[in-house]
C-alpha cells in the first residue's frame, strides 16, 4: 500500500516559491490502479517524485508497505526505493549492452549484499517475470532488437523485479501508439492485480483512463476530482 497524506512541495521562483503539489492526499490499495491526470504543469509529475521519494515534500508524509519515508535518511530512502518502489519511466531506460534477461538482473544485484538469496534467484524471477509481460521467447535480445512497445515492456518487468510494494508509471504510452498504448496500461493492470501492488499512474492520455480503477485529476497542484472511471473496459490478457 502506498498512502501521500497532505503534500505539499514548493520551488524557488524568483523573489516567491511556487507550489507545485498544494495539499494532496492519496491513498492506493494493494492491487489497484489510480490514474493521474491533468493539464500540463499541474503537478503530475511533481506528485510522482514524491511518491517515488525522489525529492522530500516541504510538508506532509508518503508511506510506503507501513514505512513513513519521509521520516527516513537519504540513504534509507534509496534502501526504501531500491526494495519497495517499482519505477517505469516514459522512455524505457535499458541499458544498450544488456539483454532483457541482464535489464532484470541487475535490479536484484542493486539490492545490496544483504539479498544474497534474491540474487540467486534473480534470473529464475526474471524469466517469470518477462514470461508475464510476454517476452518469455526475447528475453536474450539486446533493446535495439526490440519494438517500442516491447523495450516499454522490459520497462514494466524490471520495475517489478523486487517484488515492490508500490508501482509509479510515468506516462507510459507518450511514446507508443494507441494499441500499444492500450497493451502497455492493460499489461499495468493485470500484473497490478496478479502481483497486488498499489499502482499509481500518470498518464495525459484520457482514453486509457476506464482501464483504471480510479482517477484523480490535478490542477494547479490541487486535487479537483477523484472518481472511479465512467465505463469499465474489460483488460485483456
Amino acid at each position: 500500500m502506498i498512502t501521500l497524506h497532505d503534500l505539499v512541495l514548493t520551488y524557488p521562483d524568483g523573489d516567491r516559491r511556487l507550489t507545485a503539489v498544494d495539499h494532496v492526499s492519496l491513498s492506493v490499495e494493494p492491487g489497484v490502479v489510480v490514474g493521474v491526470t491533468g493539464p500540463s504543469g499541474s503537478g503530475k509529475s511533481s506528485l510522482l517524485a514524491l511518491a517515488a521519494t525522489l525529492v522530500r515534500p516541504d510538508s506532509g508524509r508518503v508511506v510506503v508497505g507501513g514505512v513513513d519515508a519521509t521520516a527516513l535518511s537519504a540513504d534509507d530512502a534509496a534502501a526504501l526505493r531500491r526494495e519497495r518502489i517499482g519505477i517505469v519511466f516514459q522512455q524505457a531506460n535499458l541499458l544498450p549492452s544488456l539483454t532483457a534477461r541482464e535489464q532484470l538482473q541487475v535490479m536484484a544485484e542493486l539490492a545490496g549484499p544483504a539479498s544474497r538469496s534474491a540474487r540467486a534467484a534473480a534470473p529464475t524471477r526474471a524469466d517469470e517475470l518477462l514470461g508475464a509481460v510476454g517476452l518469455a521467447d526475447l528475453r536474450h535480445r539486446r533493446p535495439h532488437e526490440l519494438s517500442g512497445g516491447q523495450r516499454q515492456r522490459v520497462g514494466v518487468a524490471r520495475a517489478l523485479m523486487n517484488d515492490p510494494s508500490a508501482l509509479l508509471v510515468d506516462e507510459p504510452t507518450s511514446a507508443l501508439d494507441s494499441e500499444r498504448g492500450a497493451e502497455v496500461v492493460d499489461l499495468v493492470v493485470r500484473l497490478t492485480r496478479e502481483l497486488r501492488t498499489a499502482t499509481i499512474l500518470v498518464t495525459h492520455d484520457l482514453q486509457h483512463l476506464p482501464r483504471l480503477d480510479r482517477v484523480v485529476r490535478l490542477v494547479d497542484g490541487r486535487v479537483t476530482a477523484a472518481d472511479a472511471p465512467a465505463h469499465a473496459v474489460p483488460v485483456s490478457t
